[in-house]
């Protein structure tokens, strides 16, 4: 029989294999580069490989994530701009508009705590006021593991005061946020930071490099060699090498970042901007090459001009140095003069390092030689794009049928409440918040500790309130409805505070695509989310992907973070979640179901999630929230709190801890104490109303079809919490001592000796 004859395989030349060890240690697989040899019919040489492998990181491109992300509804009324820019800008009305967004900063933060936390603060910062908003208040959600360990303790203990030092330095309040501690976050702590700024509608830019021969000026701190390959370390895996990669983690200079800001801000009230982007992830690189994409043209850059701290800077360092407090503005040709007295006015460094071209190119020179000449669109729209196939994981169908809550019973429900808060996921974050200045500025109505801040738009009679929400436990479980959950509690916490919610940014902290369970996770979480975000009318304005969130192989529990901003109508509608009189009726809205699955009282008892998290029903938590944000614009309301970790004991014990106050409660349940108790079960809000307008909120529940119920009264300070169900007390306790051990939860494991 015939047969084809074998052709002998080539052996790679020596410069082939040094070109393929160069491509993958920075990144690049070999589909890949054999890709960007055909767009450029010729090998790239070495800055022309390190600019496509940053470019076509995860973090810049979202090469794993984009297919999933066009999922996530993106428009509505309000929305102005949507994902794509800097961030996302909504309008409030009266010709003004809230600009917001959040960013992760987590490997950095991993293996340099202070600064990776400050330089994801400076970032998130300049993302906002680059679109031409002020910034005016700051969030962040942090994700650790265990307080017992000594390294997390360290950890936590360096990123808040990161993310404090620049915040303080800079003037901008941090209003909220939270904190989760979990094992599954011990290697790979999260560390996401949101800002929120206010603008007017004609102030409002984008990183666009329009106008062929206008200038490219670069402004802020001088060029280092700082953060290089930035983005690509923040799309790798964790592993033993990865304290050696501190030269990837950035330094913040927060009093620099001032003067950008005020600079930048003035040279767009003045109209002097084309475009504006920050030189975040990819720096230089990233800033140049997307503005000039989504303008359709193309930009030279001389690089013997930009700015440099450090001598013999090649072409490759500064193209993807990460050196922080940089901007990169387009400025129409013949008015750079007009720019650098602004910025010689806040001494700033400004140079003019090229212009923007017709051909659609990024050309490089250095030296009087050219380094770089690739196609603009090959960098951006031409990344690749990978669409994955999930798996469902074994443990998830494993937990499907588990019933969890005999397990998690007790008899012991005051020790249980006093374990629950002391748990440092639901214990008082102020040893966390006390190093925040939360008041600078002087537009903080509600401070950190409530469902959500609000901060007042002074010159009108509205304010903002925003939050920080996601539960990784729930998502871990089913990621679905975790998704969802996120989405709902977030806008849930904004209407407890007065706030209609507007829309989100998210920030979503998964383990590496390419297992097909985690690429199931995140996908079945995106769906989630957009279920809510349609059921709730809040779309996605922006946000971020951080992939490769896992330590020698074993990764983070999937962990969609929401960042949620509502709009006061009216500054006398702001609600705080304590309770504020003595003899006000105490009301639960919403149904309680026996759901003790990824609850905290199951992380207390057993350690880890198992069975099936709460579930919801989007329909019932829209009307839940529409009446509860009626009753308040009513004025009918005098608290509301939103019960999520520890269930409706724990929300109550809050509500009293507030303002020191008791109260005594009446629960008639078909479920067990411990469930009725300690339940996770969503869409439910605790209000107190004055006794005379109870009768108001009721008929108002049934006019939406939301169940209510009348199940206590607040009482004097010094009196106790008491809760009986079915008649049986079950707790009675006096408020001082709840205080004190949830108050005195993180201190006392803080001060434990680091050598422990």
């Amino acid at each position: 029989m015939g047969g084809r004859k074998s052709v002998p395989k080539r052996e790679p030349s020596a410069a082939e294999i040094a070109d393929q060890k160069l491509y993958r240690e920075m990144g690049l697989s070999d589909e890949e580069y054999a890709r960007i040899c055909e767009d450029l019919g010729r090998r790239p040489n070495y800055v022309e490989t390190g600019i496509y492998s940053v470019m076509w990181s995860e973090h810049c491109s979202y090469k794993n994530s984009k297919p999933l992300l066009r999922l996530l509804p993106t428009e509505g009324p309000r929305v102005i701009q949507g994902p794509g820019e800097g961030a996302g800008v909504v309008d409030i009305g009266d010709g003004q508009a809230v600009v917001f967004k959040i960013e992760s900063h987590n490997h950095p933060s991993a293996i340099e705590p202070y600064q990776g936390a400050a330089t994801g603060v400076g970032g998130i910062i300049r993302d906002v006021f680059s679109m031409g908003a002020r910034p005016a208040a700051l969030l962040n959600s942090l994700r650790f593991g265990s307080l017992s360990d000594r390294r997390v303790r360290y950890l936590f203990e360096q990123v808040v005061k990161g993310i404090a030092g620049y915040g303080n330095c800079i003037g901008i309040p941090t209003v909220g946020g939270e904190v989760v501690f979990d094992d599954a976050y011990r290697g790979n702590p999260l560390v996401n930071a949101m800002c929120v700024g206010v603008t007017e509608h004609e102030h409002i830019q984008k990183g666009v490099a329009e106008g062929i021969g206008n200038a490219v000026i670069y402004v802020g701190a001088s060029t280092g060699r700082d953060g290089i390959h930035g983005a690509t370390f923040a799309s790798e895996a964790l592993d033993e090498d990865a304290e050696g990669r501190r030269p990837a983690v950035q330094v913040g200079d927060p009093f620099t970042e001032k003067l950008l800001l005020e600079g930048c801000l003035e040279l767009i009230e003045k109209g002097l901007i084309v475009g504006i982007q920050d030189m975040g992830a990819a720096g230089l690189t990233s800033s140049s090459v997307e503005m000039a994409c989504k303008a359709g043209n193309g930009v030279e850059l001389n690089l013997d001009l930009v700015p440099q701290r450090e001598t013999g800077m090649t072409p490759y360092e500064m193209m993807l140095s990460e050196s922080q407090e940089r901007m990169l503005l387009v400025v129409e040709k013949g008015r750079e003069d007009e720019v650098r007295a602004v910025l010689d006015k806040w001494e700033l460094n400004m140079a003019v390092i090229g212009r923007v071209t017709g051909n659609g190119r990024l050309r490089l020179y250095h030296k009087g030689k050219e380094v770089c000449d690739v196609p603009v669109h090959t960098l951006v729209d031409g990344a690749p794009v990978y669409v994955r196939q999930g798996s469902v994981p074994a443990y998830y169908k494993e937990n499907r049928d588990v019933n969890v809550n005999r397990t998690l019973e007790t008899d012991n429900w005051e020790m249980a409440l006093k374990q629950l808060l002391q748990s440092p996921t639901i214990a008082s974050k102020r040893w966390v918040y006390r190093q925040y200045d939360y008041m600078v500025q002087a537009n903080t109505a509600v401070q950190p500790g409530s469902d959500a801040a609000v901060i007042r738009l002074r010159g009108t009679g509205k304010a903002l309130a925003m939050t920080t929400d996601g539960n990784g436990r729930y998502v871990y479980l089913d990621p679905r409805v975790g998704g969802a959950i996120a989405v709902a509690e977030a806008a849930r916490n904004v209407v407890c505070a007065g706030a209609e919610p507007l829309a989100l940014t998210n920030c979503l902290n998964f383990g590496s695509p390419e297992h097909p369970e985690i690429y199931w996770q995140l996908e079945e979480s995106i769906n989630g989310m957009r279920d809510a975000c349609l059921a709730l009318q809040t779309p996605v304005i922006g946000g971020n992907v951080s992939l490769y969130n896992e330590t020698e192989g074993k990764a983070i529990f999937p962990t969609p973070i929401v960042g949620m901003v509502g709009l006061v109508h009216d500054v006398s509608h702001t609600t705080q979640q304590a309770f504020r009189r003595p003899g006000d009726a105490v009301l639960l809205l919403g149904e309680t179901f026996a759901e003790l699955g990824g609850s905290e009282w199951q992380h207390i008892r057993e350690g880890k999630p198992s069975g099936r998290p709460p579930q919801i029903d989007l329909e019932k938590e829209r009307r839940v929230q529409q009446v509860t944000l009626r009753a308040i614009q009513r004025h009918l309301v005098r608290s509301a709190h939103d019960l999520a970790e520890g269930g409706l004991a724990v929300a109550l014990s809050e509500a009293c801890i507030g303002n020191g106050l008791g109260a005594d409660i009446s629960l008639e349940s078909s479920l067990s104490v411990t469930e009725c108790l300690f339940s996770e079960s969503q869409s439910r809000i605790l209000l107190s109303v004055d006794g005379h307008k109870v009768d108001e909120v009721i008929a108002l529940c049934a006019e939406w079809d939301v169940p209510v119920a009348r199940i206590g009264t607040v009482t004097e300070r010094g009196k106790p919490l008491t809760i009986t169900v079915n008649g049986q007390t079950a707790v009675t306790e006096d408020v001082r001592t709840l205080t004190d051990v949830w108050e005195g939860a993180i201190p006392c494991q803080m001060n434990r000796s680091l050598t422990s």
